[in-house]
């Protein structure tokens, strides 16, 4: 009963923050998509990071941290210091264009800087394909983790469905002012639940020096600087820093983050607080996973992401163990709301308003978004259904493909001579270079020891490189 009890009183605490939103909410798209730009420094903190933090950190962590060891925090903590720089570099520059030329979306600024509708067009379907799986990866969790929470009474799928359903439905009522103001309350949630979990956790395994020392005596390699297989090499370590720096900016939802600021300020305190909080935060689902090893041994790839339920079922009380999983459900849920508004308000304004409606009316916008929301949602909940693979394999090939649109992002915020034939064909052959590489079309030998993401970047900027100094027409 306290499982349901607890689970139901953060529901509807959202729920009620979600009519706040509404409450407050205009019947434009600017207000409807990005909260009237208005959002003030520290609401945009815990937005960035609340959108941040999703399935792949509660369970893609943890599940890691099982698989490879404690070496999989130093180098996400590091790529955290990056991508907080990535904001400023990015944000900045898109903020002032947003602020000068109303953008809502990424692909309304593409098309701006670089005179051209196919490239936007381009650019639009790359980022919906490949957001996708990511949206799909939140339910996924959800339904593992009420599944885990309830000793099996809510069914997988069930607990996914109901997530997803509650998320649609404050979403469809406010927007981008209920996602912002419910991931300020989801964001102080996972940072104070996260460390919760550690150390109660820790606490039953004899202290967090116990339990390392436990674990350097059942497997020594969770604790190298390499990870269990030799995981992390040199090579392997560069590519997943270059990684994480070169997506998150990309996944819509973050991208169009960088419009809601009321002032540049904001982006700079986002800045400077993001890798402080990655600093404190990423470890914690690290080391349960790999403790996850002394009372769950030869869990395999796939049921490993579901180590951190598991081990709060083993070594916490019941009501601990509730409290815990809602930062874990506020992780997932502060993540797919925005996931679903970002990729409505690309399909309304970039799809709807620019080929079928052109006259569409402000409410009429609005309308299309908040039906194209129940829709993605459903496409998540298909892919969900059945999950394919790990959250870090379904993560890592969702990013890399989002990372291809990158040298794009650059070379339209800062080259006056953007040569947008040459984007085409960069993203165009990045992504067919990536889908080379999955279905072992393209020998591994080719990655030279690093992950497709380096040489698909090389590639897609040489091509852009060239691209500029070949003369063209906007």
């Amino acid at each position: 009963m306290i499982p349901y009890l607890v689970i139901a009183a953060y529901l509807l605490l959202t729920l009620w923050i979600g009519i706040i939103g509404y409450r407050q909410q205009t019947n434009t798209p600017d207000d409807y998509f990005l909260a009237g730009r208005g959002i003030s420094p520290i609401v945009l903190f815990f937005t960035l990071a609340a959108t941040n933090f999703s399935a792949f950190f509660f369970l893609g962590f943890a599940g890691a941290g099982y698989r490879i060891g404690i070496s999989y925090y130093p180098m996400m903590a590091f790529s955290g210091a990056l991508v907080a720089l990535s904001f400023y570099v990015i944000g900045y520059k898109v903020w002032l264009l947003g602020k000068e030329q109303g953008f809502i979306t990424p692909s309304e600024l593409i098309e701006y800087c670089s005179g051209s509708k196919t490239l936007k067009l381009v650019f639009l379907a790359v980022m919906v394909i490949f957001t996708l799986p990511y949206l799909a990866l939140q339910p996924i969790g959800a339904g593992y983790l009420l599944e885990s929470l309830t000793n099996g009474q809510i069914p997988y799928f069930y607990g996914a469905f109901f997530l997803t359903l509650i998320i649609v439905i404050y979403v469809f009522m406010g927007g981008m002012k209920s996602v912002a103001l419910t991931d300020v309350l989801q964001g102080m949630l996972m940072f104070v639940l996260t460390l919760t979990a550690l150390f109660t956790i820790a606490h039953g395994l004899g202290g967090i020096t116990e339990a390392n020392r436990t674990v350097y005596e059942l497997k020594p390699e969770l604790l190298s600087r390499q990870g269990v297989g030799n995981f992390f090499t040199k090579s392997k370590w560069f590519s997943y820093m270059l990684l994480w720096s070169m997506c998150v900016p990309m996944f819509p939802q973050m991208f169009m983050r960088f419009y809601t600021p009321k002032t540049s300020k904001s982006l700079k305190v986002s800045s400077v607080l993001y890798p402080l909080i990655t600093i404190i935060m990423f470890i914690c689902p690290v080391l349960i996973g790999m403790w996850g090893n002394i009372p769950f041994g030869n869990l395999t790839a796939k049921s490993s992401d579901q180590i951190l339920p598991m081990m709060l079922a083993e070594y916490t009380p019941t009501w601990i163990a509730s409290v815990v999983m809602v930062g874990a459900l506020a992780a997932f849920m502060s993540t797919m709301d925005s996931q679903l508004l970002a990729l409505s308000s690309m399909l309304t304004r970039d799809i709807y308003t620019s080929y079928i409606r052109p006259h569409a009316s402000l409410s009429e916008q609005t309308l299309v978004g908040k039906i194209l929301i129940i829709i993605l949602a459903i496409i998540g909940l298909i892919i969900a259904y059945n999950p394919p693979s790990t959250i870090l394999v379904i993560a890592t090939q969702a990013f890399t493909g989002l990372a291809v649109l990158f040298p794009t992002v650059i070379a339209a915020l800062y080259d006056k001579k953007i040569n947008p034939i040459s984007c085409i064909i960069s993203i165009i052959v990045g992504e067919t270079v990536l889908v080379g590489f999955q279905l072992g079309v393209i020998p591994q030998s080719l990655n030279f020891g690093m992950l497709p993401v380096v040489p698909i970047i090389v590639l897609s900027s040489l091509i852009i490189i060239i691209g500029r100094m070949i003369p063209h027409q906007n």
